[in-house]
């Protein structure tokens, strides 16, 4: 049982980190109606900028956080401007292809940068921890849990208490119906990839000072780690892309823990095939999934 709990324990703070990359790909779904397939590649350039400077110009590990975040938000902007600003917005497929393009041009630009295989990243304290009872909390853990709770905060603070997450959610909901309110949708969106760039900067950066390493496949296990949580927890639902990201954690440190590394990606998979068997809208978005249908029949 001491082990079981423990293992909880670990899975909910990295969950939280999985949780803020379910978030920007929730985002940019609710708003767009279209999926990103360039973020976790995104994310993946902007830490591999943070450790061509650790490596290279050997910066202090808070000028990687720095370096890392921003070069995720400059690639961001850059995958918004090519990839979802120039194409139309009813052409979905087309933005996501393009978006799949774009995740093939990172991953060359990053090898271009650094042709190794995998490369150290520097970790956030040296070791560490903290006991209570028979359980561990790990430092770096710990300091994961608590950016991704107040980032949480904040952002529901900011999608519910501001005049842009306000005009985000009108935009979400009708475009043209924002637009005849006097928002303009195009930059919404815009600043909209920016707040995601973000998140999912801080978000690499937490994974990989845990992991302490980085190569240039980070950008699809980032991806499939921020999808597979969305879908868990119910596609556009914020809460759910939280709950989706600790319920992925939880069932990732069980199954390596009981069954070993090999089937730790297995489970993942398998527990989202069954949640989009008997509850299609993820733990928390049935409740869009029926408005969508319930709107359809009216049609």
């Amino acid at each position: 049982m001491v082990d079981f709990i423990q293992n909880c324990i670990d899975g909910v703070m990295i969950g939280a980190a999985y949780g803020l990359l379910a978030i920007g790909f929730t985002i940019v779904f609710g708003v767009m109606r279209r999926l990103n397939l360039s973020f976790g590649p995104s994310i993946m350039l902007g830490a591999f900028f943070g450790t061509w400077a650790f490596l290279t110009l050997n910066a202090a590990p808070w000028m990687v956080v720095i370096i890392t975040i921003t070069g995720t938000v400059i690639t961001g902007i850059y995958v918004e401007r090519l990839c979802f600003w120039a194409i139309r917005r009813d052409a979905t497929i087309a933005s996501m292809v393009s978006s799949f393009a774009v995740w093939m041009q990172l991953e060359e630009v990053a090898i271009l940068m650094l042709p190794g295989r995998t490369y150290p990243f520097p970790e956030m304290f040296v070791s560490g921890g903290l006991n209570f009872g028979p359980f561990f909390f790990r430092a770096e853990h710990l300091t994961t849990l608590l950016i991704a709770v107040l980032m949480v905060v904040g952002i529901r603070l900011l999608l519910y208490r501001t005049a842009f997450g306000l005009a985000l959610r009108a935009v979400s909901e009708s475009p043209d119906a924002a637009k005849y309110m006097g928002v303009n949708p195009s930059r919404i969106i815009f600043w909209a990839f920016i707040l995601v760039s973000l998140i999912g900067g801080v978000a690499g950066y937490l994974l990989l000072a845990t992991d302490q390493q980085v190569t240039p496949y980070f950008g699809l296990w980032v991806t499939f780690k921020g999808l597979i949580a969305m879908m868990l927890g119910g596609m556009g639902s914020i809460s759910g892309a939280v709950i989706g990201g600790l319920v992925l954690g939880i069932i990732e440190t069980q199954t390596q823990w009981y069954l070993g590394n090999a089937f730790k990606d297995m489970s993942a998979y398998f527990v989202m095939f069954l949640v989009l068997v008997l509850r299609p809208g993820g733990l928390l978005g049935q409740g869009i999934v029926e408005r969508h249908d319930l709107a359809f029949r009216r049609v």
